[in-house]
């Protein structure tokens, strides 16, 4: 199963953006050619398989992120254990 992240975009190089997944310090590299809408700075994109596949709209992205943290809040507070890589 997938589940999209908001990415926003920090750069943008050559039709390829540099994004910020989530919240976190993790950063992918997405090609722009096939996204058919233009994009700049700060813009939330959801990639698939290396490719920007549709813009957000900031609202969107910020409500769809709150709604990721509640969920491994609650998954926490369930007693869960998430697997991180360091």
């Amino acid at each position: 199963m997938c589940l999209a992240v908001p990415a926003e975009i920090i750069e943008i190089a050559d039709d390829v953006a540099t994004c910020r997944v989530g919240e976190g310090e993790t950063l992918v590299h997405a090609s722009l050619m096939i996204l058919d809408e233009e994009v700049t700075l700060g813009d939330y994109l959801i990639i698939h398989a290396g490719f920007a596949i549709r813009k957000l709209h900031p609202e969107e992205a910020r409500e769809t992120l709150k709604v990721l943290r509640d969920v491994i809040k609650a998954a926490e507070e369930a007693g869960v254990v998430q697997d991180r890589v360091a």
